[in-house]
């Protein structure tokens, strides 16, 4: 698996370095109190350059983020909706499908604590999983990652444009979840 460390879990904001440490990818979302929130997400640039050692970013693409209406992808010169591009399944819509750029179904499973993308097909072949981080307590402390099977490293790209948004999806239900029970009206 190729593992990626993340800065925080909060994935909006975070800085997405392997296992070297080499930063990969980094996301920033400016905070507005009111209007729509995009998030950017950008990657690095290979750099040929040995005397420039500095490391240089492309955006790899936007997600905007709406509360009543589809949220939007930008990627790779395109706009879509994320009902479009990555629409719910199942009876709470806890799972996103997509297709990938290699023609292939995949699915995105938000489970309570964490989000799994598997194959979406018979086998059901797990392909990334996000694992929170752990303080130490109990076992090793760790950083947040995001484990991808090599099978679906020419779609890297997709598959943390994907990660982003269904995690950010996840974590909000979660917290939601968290507030109903504090105020006495939730499972």
């Amino acid at each position: 698996m190729i593992s990626f460390s993340l800065s925080t879990e909060r994935v909006r904001n975070t800085v997405i370095t392997n296992e070297q440490g080499q930063v990969i990818y980094k996301t920033n979302t400016p905070f507005k109190l009111f209007g729509v929130r995009t998030t950017t997400i950008q990657k690095i640039r290979p750099n040929d350059n040995q005397s420039h050692m500095q490391d240089q970013f492309d955006i790899l693409g936007e997600i905007e983020w709406h509360a009543l209406a589809s949220s939007k992808f930008r990627f790779r010169g395109t706009e879509v909706e994320t009902k479009e591009f990555i629409p719910k399944k199942g009876l709470w819509g806890r799972k996103r499908v997509f297709t990938g750029p290699d023609g292939r179904p995949y699915r995105w499973d938000l489970k309570r604590r964490v989000v799994v993308l598997s194959r979406d097909d018979g086998g059901r072949t797990e392909v990334a999983r996000f694992h929170r981080a752990t303080l130490g307590i109990i076992g090793k402390k760790r950083k947040a990652r995001l484990e991808v099977s090599p099978e679906v490293a020419h779609m890297m790209d997709t598959v943390i444009m994907t990660f982003i948004y269904v995690e950010k999806l996840r974590r909000d239900k979660e917290e939601a979840s968290k507030n109903a029970a504090a105020s006495g009206g939730g499972p």
